[in-house]
């Protein structure tokens, strides 16, 4: 699977972003996807999950529950992470994944975008 990320810019506190990750190379509606960020220093770690069938499970990190939600377009073989009352916190390059089952875990994941860069102004 192929993945490339968009979406990523600089905003301010408060403020929205949508990214988003087309995949293409193999049957995207067998992929579950993920989101992961890495900030400067830090380890990669998890955002968000959703399994691979439509109405199936998603999952968050807690520090995005109730500002970010994911989901997946299938016909269009995209997912989207919509970023609400973004946060300082939230700076980071953020990577969308693709793997068998959606999981919390980094080495789930067999496939990754290069990353979207999010600065999230105070």
């Amino acid at each position: 699977v192929q993945l490339q990320a968009s979406g990523g810019g600089l905003v301010q506190a408060g403020g929205s972003l949508r990214l988003s990750c087309v995949a293409s190379g193999r049957t995207f509606s067998n992929e579950a996807m993920a989101w992961f960020r890495q900030a400067p220093g830090k380890e990669r770690e998890f955002v968000a999950a959703i399994s691979s069938r439509i109405g199936g499970s998603i999952h968050y990190t807690d520090s995005v529950k109730g500002r970010f939600t994911t989901s997946r377009d299938n016909a269009k073989n995209t997912v989207y992470l919509q970023m609400n009352n973004l946060k300082p916190e939230d700076t980071a390059v953020y990577y969308c994944a693709a793997g068998p089952r959606s999981a919390v875990i980094l080495v789930l994941y067999d496939y990754w975008g290069q990353g979207t860069q999010v600065t999230v102004s105070s």
